[in-house]
């Protein structure tokens, strides 16, 4: 008796296993554009160090695939957009809702005021790498910030 019933939780896990592969959508190969071959540019490298701090080096500029990955973000993936008309905004967090990627920089500030030529994506905990892109809208504003997935095409 108990291994009939041993026996058909296996296969009933098996079946759902097997159920969960086939409705899982294949994500693309990253496509990285032309553009990340290019070295940093000074405000990227400031960017870099205010989150990273004393470790930039280790976690960052050593690592040539991390290093691609956040110049792929920083010139592909993150736009700044502005709304203005209410029928077009979509709900989505605010940026006061997401916390700061404080782990290497304790005291790392959040912005008190957005503009988006200064504004540091990498201070934020944003879905960076998760399926599909997400949206935030900046407080008390008609700016959104838009992470792009990873995995759609780069126009070259």
């Amino acid at each position: 008796m108990l291994f009939a019933v041993l026996q058909c939780l296996f296969v009933t896990t098996l079946v759902a296993q097997n159920q969960q592969r086939q409705n899982k959508v294949p994500l693309k190969v990253v496509q990285y554009g032309d553009n990340v071959a290019a070295p940093l540019t000074f405000k990227e490298k400031q960017q870099l160090e205010e989150v990273y701090g004393d470790k930039l080096e280790a976690y960052v500029l050593n690592r040539p695939q991390r290093l691609k990955d956040i110049k792929h973000l920083l010139r592909n993936r993150v736009v700044y957009q502005e709304i203005p008309n209410p029928n077009d905004q979509k709900p989505c967090p605010l940026l006061s809702e997401v916390s700061l990627f404080n782990n290497y920089v304790p005291d790392l500030k959040r912005d008190l005021v957005f503009n988006q030529q200064t504004f540091n994506p990498l201070k934020y905990n944003f879905n960076f790498y998760a399926r599909g892109s997400h949206m935030y809208r900046v407080d008390n504003t008609n700016y959104f910030i838009i992470i792009k997935s990873q995995h759609q095409r780069v126009k070259k």
